[in-house]
């Protein structure tokens, strides 16, 4: 009974030899099948020293051959799997490569670790990838979320506009109705009075013509300086059309400016796709710095040491690494400190070296830009031909918007509001990517549409 206590407080496996008193197992003997404590194991080690002890087990059957009952020494590379000595010998294993199970292991091990590593690596690289997934959607819910933002405030803003021109334009109505009827009450009251003046006077000279006294009719005043009535009408015209040709007037008004509004509207929102475009360094030439972001190109005197390629331009452009095959985009450029620049698409066909390699100087590229000297003066430029933009820019954004199937290429500047510069007409037969040119400065690509505000359209009625 004074031993049960010590019985439950040991867990593991115990010494076969202690059966007086439970004793933990130190080493367990594969060949005697027996679990050793410290003391049996000391006595052990002097008579059997060519045993083969392993940590303490419970299962040690299972280390033993099915089939020959010994011990499994060995490991079989050609069917991978344990073998004892017998099997090696004269089993189904002889002649076989074998390898000690110490040695077989240590390679197993070896190329476990090296699996680890590459599954580490590989691990690592899935969660970089996971979390560039989950900022992309983030920024993707806060895009979406403001571009929301300001479709609701612009929306808000032109419903608000829209119901106090409703009021301003009733209260304009009203207040023309009320003078035109006023006046037309002015009118109709001195008619009236005149319309008894002459019934009185047609009375008058219908008594005379019943007379049958000559003295008297002749004595009459003459009735010649009477004038037609007609003669001294045309109020009720003047004031009647003017009240319509003013009220057609503000209504043709109203209508061409909300047309103005709804096709801006539409040039903004409808059908296009802010592009998300990212400069391709192995394309910039060497004296362009891009960003980390790959947003914007910087000019610089310090040449960089990008390596040589077929892709990459002589002179200091960059081309984006997405391509357009369809639909419609727009993408926006800021262009700062820089009086030589040229933004645009092209052709991946197009020459990277020599003169050639200017875009706007082939046929596989066309651009917008502004060429050192012109003091706010800009051209369009495709297959060597410029054409000379008759305004000026005071801007520094611009918006390029591409309908590819359309086959138009459209620069506008963002102002408010948007001004329409140039479209290129063409049918395009290649992708088409994004292009900057810049000598001085730098251009920034800012991407995503901005809503425009139309305070100004308030304006237009504020002498209404």
């Amino acid at each position: 009974m004074s031993t049960q206590p010590h019985q439950e407080e040991i867990t593991g496996i115990c010494c076969t030899y202690c059966v007086d008193s439970p004793v933990p197992a130190a080493k367990s003997c594969l060949m005697c099948e027996a679990s050793l404590c410290e003391k049996h194991l000391k006595v052990h080690m002097e008579t059997a020293t060519d045993h083969l002890l392993t940590e303490p087990n419970t299962s040690l059957k299972n280390r033993k051959c099915s089939i020959h009952s010994r011990i499994q020494e060995y490991y079989c590379t050609e069917d991978a799997t344990c073998i004892c000595v017998s099997c090696s010998s004269v089993g189904e294993h002889r002649g076989h490569r074998v390898e000690m199970l110490e040695e077989a292991s240590e390679k197993k091990k070896k190329k476990l670790k090296y699996l680890v590593r590459k599954l580490t690596t590989k691990r690592k690289e899935t969660v970089e990838r996971i979390q560039s997934l989950e900022e992309h959607r983030r920024k993707s819910q806060e895009e979406a979320s403001g571009q929301a933002e300001r479709v609701t405030a612009l929306c808000t803003d032109i419903r608000r506009w829209v119901d106090d021109l409703e009021k301003k334009v009733l209260s304009e109505i009203s207040r023309r109705e009320e003078k035109v009827s006023l006046s037309l009450s002015n009118v109709i009251q001195k008619l009236q009075i005149k319309k008894d003046e002459l019934s009185r006077k047609m009375r008058h000279i219908e008594e005379l013509c019943n007379m049958t006294d000559p003295l008297t009719v002749l004595q009459e005043p003459d009735t010649g300086d009477l004038r037609d009535p007609e003669e001294e009408g045309g109020d009720e015209d003047r004031w009647g059309h003017d009240g319509s040709d003013r009220g057609a007037e503000l209504i043709s008004h109203i209508s061409h400016t909300l047309s103005a509004m709804i096709k801006d509207i539409n040039m903004t929102f409808h059908g296009q796709d802010p592009a998300d475009i990212l400069l391709d360094v192995n394309t910039a030439g060497n004296n362009l710095l891009i960003s980390n972001d790959l947003k914007t190109a910087t000019w610089t005197e310090i040449r960089q040491s990008r390596p040589e390629t077929a892709k990459k331009f002589q002179y200091f452009q960059v081309m984006s690494g997405r391509r357009f095959t369809s639909g419609r985009h727009y993408w926006d450029v800021e262009i700062s400190g820089s009086s030589n620049w040229m933004v645009g698409m092209c052709y991946p066909s197009m020459d990277r070296r020599g003169r050639q390699s200017y875009f706007g100087n082939n046929n596989k590229s066309w651009g917008l830009y502004k060429v050192l000297g012109n003091i706010n003066q800009y051209s369009v430029k495709h297959d060597s031909k410029m054409i000379r933009l008759p305004h000026q820019i005071s801007s520094d954004r611009v918006r390029i918007c591409l309908d590819y199937e359309a086959g138009q290429l459209s620069f506008y500047e963002l102002c408010d509001p948007i001004r329409h510069l140039h479209t290129f007409t063409a049918a395009f037969s290649e992708p088409l990517h994004a292009v900057l040119y810049v000598c001085n400065g730098s251009v920034k690509i800012s991407g995503g549409a901005a809503v425009r505000k139309h305070q100004h359209r308030r304006n237009l009625f504020r002498d209404w």
